[in-house]
């Protein structure tokens, strides 16, 4: 039987769900216009498929258009992986409010406007691979990074095919659990290529008969998986930005007002950087994930972290290499809304002039809750009900989304929650293994 090439079109929306149409391969000159339909409450499907509430209805028009500079053709024996990142856009074609692609296209816009900086930034991205025995003593070990047999290059090579610079792939801390990272692209790109990561993954671990887990918590009392996003700023000619080792904390003026916007900020920005109920049985204690609000030099429990520069060549390679790393945050959020509350942060820290505060102790973690708050520190939300409550309260948030997008985004969240409402920690996490 003579077989069709598709091409699948998608967004990855604000579940930070993969989803979209297929559509004849030989129609793309047709679709690069017109994409194809979609509806606005699809928008509201919820991370496990069903959309419980929605304030669209069952009227109304979007289309979902693919960029091509976002296609992705990886050969496989069986059949190509095609898929194509797009933008919803009205019928008018105009950028619709609550495409979380837009939302970070229209936060880069405006970052290049009020503050001539791009960014630059890297996911890195923990994961479980199913094809592989779980055995004691594998953290980091060559053991398992070799039974893992060929699912590592084969992921990489398709990375690389999909445009993508692969960097590192590395088993990690936890039970069948691993790392990849690619190299730093800006700021759409790199939101694009973490998606695109994140399917391969999973399409290489499904060619192969398993599966590449990407949910936060495998169990209540398990180890965590996150996404970690490496960022730095440029100016309008391409140089590097945020780095000034004369400054406070090595930052330039303008990279430490982005950074303290960024930490002021981060209550509100828990809410959709770690945005599912299962986010936060990652972020307890001793997990080596934030649970307090703070910007620490090289330390893997920060919020945020100021990265070591490796071997520079000059002064010149280490203001390109200085960047920070934001660790709240997980693979059940959107790539897009992340680096765009990020973006939006930032500017607000800009604008308003905002200064980092000291550097905390180096007996930080030895403290006790009391000599940590007295110190500026302040904890993260504990739960995804408080951080949307921070993020509803949010007069900048409401600003940086928009009206629709924030009271859209915040219903969707609170009718996840109340779909595993009377379900114990075991089966939230079940849950999220099984949707993502």
């Amino acid at each position: 039987m003579q077989r069709e090439k598709l091409m699948f079109v998608a967004t990855c929306d604000l579940s930070g769900q993969v989803r979209g149409k297929a559509f004849p391969l030989a129609d793309l000159p047709q679709r690069r216009d017109k994409g194809v339909g979609y509806t606005h409450t699809n928008i509201m499907m919820s991370a496990f498929g069903p959309a419980y509430v929605t304030p669209f209805g069952t009227a109304g028009d979007l289309m979902l258009v693919p960029d091509l500079e976002a296609d992705v053709n990886v050969p496989f024996d069986d059949v190509d992986e095609r898929f194509c990142l797009g933008d919803l856009l009205t019928l008018a074609g105009e950028p619709w409010e609550c495409c979380p692609r837009g939302f970070l296209k229209r936060s880069l816009e405006t970052l290049k406007h009020e503050a001539g900086l791009s960014v630059l930034a890297a996911f890195e991205q923990e994961f479980v691979y199913t094809g592989v025995e779980d055995r004691p003593s594998a953290t980091y070990g060559l053991d398992l990074y070799r039974r893992q047999g060929m699912f590592g290059e084969m992921l990489m090579g398709a990375l690389r095919e999909a445009g993508a610079i692969p960097d590192s792939f590395m088993a990690e801390y936890g039970a069948r659990q691993f790392e990849v990272t690619v190299a730093p692209k800006p700021g759409l790109r790199a939101a694009d290529e973490a998606v695109m990561v994140r399917e391969l993954a999973r399409a290489v671990a499904h060619r192969l008969g398993h599966r590449a887990i990407f949910a936060p918590m495998q169990k209540p009392d398990g180890i965590g998986s996150g996404t970690h996003i490496h960022f730095s700023l440029l100016d309008g000619e391409g140089r590097p930005a945020m780095s000034d080792p004369a400054g406070h904390r090595g930052f330039s003026a303008t990279g430490e007002a982005f950074v303290a916007g960024v930490l002021h900020h981060l209550p509100a920005l828990a809410a959709i950087t770690a945005p599912s109920v299962a986010s936060y049985y990652r972020l307890t204690p001793n997990r080596w994930a934030p649970t307090w609000i703070n910007l620490l030099e090289g330390d893997r429990a920060a919020a945020l972290r100021i990265c070591p520069v490796f071997a520079p060549k000059s002064p010149q390679d280490a203001a390109a290499k200085f960047n920070v790393e934001y660790r709240v945050a997980d693979a059940t959020a959107s790539p897009y809304m992340v680096l765009g509350v990020i973006i939006q942060a930032g500017l607000e820290g800009i604008a308003a002039g905002l200064k980092l505060p000291p550097a905390l102790p180096a007996g930080f973690w030895s403290m006790s809750d009391a000599e940590r708050l007295a110190t500026g520190a302040r904890q993260l939300p504990g739960s995804l009900e408080d951080a949307l409550a921070v993020l509803e309260a949010s007069e900048p948030a409401r600003r940086w989304l928009g009206p629709t997008l924030h009271s859209v985004y915040l219903q969707l969240k609170r009718s996840e929650i109340a779909a595993l409402a009377g379900a114990s920690a075991v089966e939230i996490c079940q849950r999220y293994v099984e949707a993502y």
